[in-house]
């Protein structure tokens, strides 16, 4: 079956196979890495490094992965985006097979480094979207790639640490491995290439200043919590990172085919799209480490339950972005991205801030109003992350998507990193300390108090607060089942206007 839309034309059974691949890899992706978090420790004693190198496990993948999505979408655009998604696949899949049979630490490492070479398989899956399905079927689509993530992390927490602690921590890996195989398979077989393809030469020395520019920033906030926001090396990590972006910015501005084309990602929806999801990346982030820090610390400072409950308490919130995420989807090209976008944005900021005026108030005896609040906030982000990616996508020139998603990608990546290093810090300095019983007596650790919770659930809300008002800036790329942008033309006088 065929429909033809604005004079493209697109076939409608294809569209419904490949939905099942891009819909499938959130849970691929989450399944893999929030498992890894509850086997952290263990991969700790196993290998006698202490809990900062340890942390590394989760950073490498990150570092690798911020400057990929950026190189893999430019790639994607010049030599079609479904080979370089197979490649980034291949990466990914290579990664989790080796991340289990490491024999160090020094061997994770480079196994996960590998792994996150993968990281660019979504903004090249969001391209391959948007331009072999037709423009009313994607915001469907990415409704439900959104809600699979956080179905993903539902699943995989609970069933990281029951894995675990029943089999160890390489098993997390062994038995996502077939699942990564499948998955390549699944999209070597399905997925067409892309039909707009931009042949030219790869901006060498761009993705250069670009790996200068990033890994220095990301590897300080990263380390910042520990060895301080002031201290010298953290300062001159920051101070690497400026000059490799100044001197980013220069060269893209003079250079024929840049890796960051700064016309197409500082246009405005596009400028916009990016200012706000790494904002609300970092919101997220904020949020997340402090609903598991009240979920799973003893009361009066949280609810003190296991990792398995806390996983199951937050299976309402997944339900209803299962279900809103579709949904808002359908809607989207009736009633218009930006109105979404709005509420919600309002809709988190108020649920995060009725959770930060009553934080001192909920543990331990307000267990499901916390699960309640949680669920509304869940609902507000799926519905402005969901409007903010279609505005992005019906922003852009086709023939760039792959380098729009891919610099989109960074700014989320740099959002997500921002939020855990600020929690903890703001976890750091509002603590009690907390003698284990059975430790010994000078053994002490550090418990958050619940004025932590209210600092990172009300800096949360005024930065939604803050997104909503932003999102009033967007100029509007669908509404009353009009499709802005549909055409390569139209997307081309959208970035002309400034749009």
């Amino acid at each position: 079956m065929h429909a033809t839309r604005n004079g493209e034309n697109y076939d409608l059974g294809y569209a419904k196979r490949a939905t099942l691949v891009v819909v499938l890899l959130p849970l691929l992706v989450m399944y893999t890495e929030a498992m890894l978090t509850p086997a952290l420790p263990t991969i700790q004693k196993e290998f006698a490094v202490n809990p900062n190198d340890v942390s590394w496990v989760l950073t490498i993948y990150l570092l690798v992965g911020t400057v990929s999505v950026a190189i893999f979408g430019k790639l994607g655009d010049m030599y079609g985006k479904k080979k370089m998604f197979l490649v980034a696949l291949g990466f990914y899949t290579l990664g989790v097979i080796l991340n289990g049979f490491a024999p160090s630490f020094r061997w994770l490492l480079v196994t996960r480094a590998i792994q996150g070479f993968g990281m660019a398989i979504f903004p090249l899956a969001f391209s391959l979207v948007r331009e072999e399905f037709p423009p009313e079927m994607v915001p469907q689509v990415q409704g439900m790639i959104s809600a699979m993530f956080g179905v993903g992390m539902v699943i995989a927490l609970p069933l990281g640490a029951y894995v675990t602690q029943h089999w160890g921590w390489r098993w997390t890996y062994h038995t996502a491995s077939p699942f990564a195989v499948l998955m390549f398979i699944l999209a070597w077989k399905v997925l067409r290439e892309s039909r707009y393809i931009n042949p030219g030469k790869l901006d060498w020395p761009g993705a250069l200043f670009l790996t200068w520019a990033v890994v220095p920033a990301l590897v300080a906030v990263t380390r910042a919590p520990n060895t301080g926001w002031t201290a010298r090396e953290t300062l001159i990590l920051f101070g690497i990172s400026i000059v490799g972006t100044v001197l980013l910015v220069l060269w893209e501005r003079r250079v024929e085919n840049p890796i960051l084309p700064l016309g197409i990602i500082t246009s405005r929806n596009p400028a916009l799209v990016n200012v706000g999801i790494m904002f609300a990346a970092f919101g997220i982030s904020m949020m997340s480490q402090a609903n598991t820090y009240i979920f799973q610390m003893k009361p009066p400072y949280g609810f003190g339950k296991s990792i398995l409950e806390s996983g199951l308490l937050m299976t309402p919130m997944a339900g209803v972005m299962l279900i809103v995420a579709p949904i808002a989807g359908k809607l989207m090209p009736k009633i218009g991205a930006k109105p979404l976008a709005i509420l919600g944005a309002l809709t988190a900021s108020v649920g995060l801030g009725v959770l930060a005026k009553y934080a001192s108030q909920l543990p331990p005896n307000h267990l499901w109003t916390f699960v309640g609040l949680i669920t509304l906030v869940g609902t507000g982000i799926t519905l402005m992350n969901i409007s903010l990616i279609n505005v992005l996508v019906f922003s852009v020139p086709q023939r760039v998507m792959g380098v729009a998603t891919g610099a989109n990608s960074l700014f989320r990546n740099f959002g997500s990193t921002w939020g855990p290093a600020i929690a903890g810090t703001v976890m750091s300095t509002y603590y009690v300390l907390f003698h284990p019983p059975g430790a010994p007596s000078w053994v002490k650790i550090k418990i958050p108090t619940t004025k932590a919770y209210e600092v990172l659930f009300g800096t949360s809300a005024v930065i939604y607060l803050f997104l909503s008002i932003l999102s009033l800036a967007i100029v509007e790329v669908m509404k009353g089942g009009r499709i802005r942008g549909s055409r390569e033309g139209e997307n081309e006088a959208l970035i002309n206007n400034g749009s």
